[in-house]
């Protein structure tokens, strides 16, 4: 086995996935309780010994256990003795836990800067007239100086556009009070569902995702999932933000040894479904450009028909699980998932995908050319880390081990809309708490490496400035005053006039 690969598992020799052509993307399918969830701690243990960064998400609850050692297993043993796997046994991984609600992870955060007011109007499922004055309200707040960072301002900014209506008429245009209280009310219902706690400051930092620990592993960043699952829309909207952040803050470096961050797309028919034809355009174009960037998307879902065509033919690398044929549209998903792959003269694709065991998988990987290899039916290796979820108590301890989490776990409460608006002063918060960001897991890239440093001062870091959330509010909202960066321009493809309901 190569050093710069990851062992996948055994078909009719070593299958392999070639980490400098892990940014061309990747494709895991199959039906319920296949075995996708196991390939993917394999992937995500790969890609860490390699010293790669990975985010992905924690639908079921049970990856968790990716951060302990797995426990000897007389039936795992005998996987890895038949698949050739020497040297097996427990390893343990460095794992960051991230949630939204900011129970079972550190909170992830974002301004609504950050967001924007397209990607918000998405998540608030407004009219096209509705995300009009949304977009007014971010506009005014750019031209007063005003900074929207939680749900209190935006509150603050829509009362404000109500009593100011008549005076904003003319160089904004028409601001209906109803339509002003159909998205209050629909501010209220996101709120009560916890989205509140998304927005807000210390905001996430990519260099947070994308470190090593001592020994040069890549960090395994665990997004807990399962209650954020209840909210599909709020599920996809994080997701696509984070790869709208990557997307525009990391620069070009075209292709690797080993990509900068895998990003795993778990329940991507979340994403797909209902979408307009605008939006796959976009999302496609993404897909194709993000590689250059250093970032391998990997899409996870239970039928291949959940992802378009145009997005499933950018997929270099292929794992099919088991598939049923039950129904008209399972057997059109067989016949589609046997399509897909280059075919191999000794199997028959659409009759093994139905007879697959659990743990067993079609691959196709890109081989040394880039070029997809004939598919092989394929034993998929054993992980080395725990299969199953932490305890509550194992979670909280490696939680607060966690060398970024005094960081997050202070909320900072500065002076904004809010506090403009309502004409007072802010209550002081404290400063953010300094991090140890002296040992070698808080900044793992080294000088020249095109990856953004965090933004720092001294230790610990703050947040942005008035005029980087001012000019971040802006890229979003005015797209006609952005420049030419191709990063922008794709942002505002996805984030655009498309991206409704």
């Amino acid at each position: 086995m190569s050093t710069n690969t990851i062992f996948l598992g055994k078909g009719d020799g070593p299958i392999e996935l070639q980490a400098r052509y892990a940014n061309r993307h990747g494709l895991i399918a199959g039906a319920t309780g296949s075995g996708k969830t196991v390939t993917l701690q394999v992937l995500a243990e790969g890609f860490s010994r390699l010293g790669v960064p990975v985010f992905m998400a924690d639908v079921k609850g049970d990856l968790s256990g990716i951060a302990q050692p797995g426990t000897a297993d007389p039936k795992l043993q005998q996987r890895a003795n038949e698949i050739g796997l020497a040297n097996y046994g427990s390893e343990t991984f460095p794992v960051t836990f991230w949630d939204v609600f900011g129970q079972q992870g550190h909170p992830v955060r974002a301004t609504l800067s950050d967001m924007g007011p397209v990607l918000l109007s998405r998540m608030l499922q407004l009219t096209d007239t509705q995300e009009g004055v949304l977009n007014i309200a971010f506009k005014v707040a750019d031209d007063q100086g005003w900074l929207l960072l939680d749900f209190k301002d935006l509150r603050a900014m829509m009362s404000y556009l109500a009593d100011n209506a008549a005076t904003l008429k003319t160089e904004y245009g028409n601001i209906s009070g109803s339509t002003v209280g159909t998205i209050q009310r629909n501010l209220l219902v996101l709120e009560q569902q916890g989205a509140e706690k998304f927005f807000g400051e210390p905001a996430l930092q990519l260099s947070d995702l994308m470190r090593t620990d001592a020994g040069g592993r890549g960090m395994i960043n665990v997004l807990a999932a399962d209650q954020l699952m209840q909210f599909p829309k709020l599920y996809t909207t994080f997701l696509l933000w984070l790869l709208s952040e990557l997307f525009e803050e990391l620069p070009e470096v075209g292709d690797l040894e080993k990509p900068r961050l895998v990003f795993f797309f778990d329940e991507a028919h979340l994403l797909f479904s209902d979408a307009p034809k605008a939006l796959m355009e976009k999302v496609e174009q993404v897909v194709r450009l993000i590689r250059s960037k250093g970032i391998g998307i990997y899409f996870i879902s239970q039928n291949p028909l959940d992802i378009p065509e145009t997005i499933l033919g950018q997929l270099g690398n292929r794992v099919q699980h088991v598939l049923r044929a039950f129904t008209p549209r399972d057997q059109k998903a067989v016949r589609t998932a046997a399509d897909t792959f280059r075919p191999n003269p000794k199997l028959n694709t659409a009759e093994v995908i139905t007879a697959l065991g659990i743990g067993e998988a079609l691959v196709s990987l890109l081989d040394d050319s880039g070029v997809p290899t004939p598919v092989q039916r394929v034993k998929i290796r054993p992980p080395g880390s725990r299969l199953g979820p932490l305890t509550k108590e194992e979670r909280q301890t490696l939680i607060g081990k966690s060398s970024v989490g005094s960081y997050y776990s202070q909320i900072i409460d500065r002076e904004s809309a809010y506090e403009k608006i309502r004409g007072r002063a802010a209550p002081k918060s404290a400063p953010p708490v300094s991090s140890n960001r002296e040992d070698s897991s808080w900044n793992p890239f080294p000088s020249g490496s095109n990856t953004p440093a965090p933004r720092s001062k001294g230790a610990g870091r703050q947040p942005q400035t008035l005029m980087e959330t001012m000019t971040k509010t802006m890229v979003r909202s005015v797209s006609s005053s952005i420049g030419s960066a191709i990063g922008r321009k794709i942002v505002r493809g996805i984030l655009g006039s498309i991206l409704k309901g």
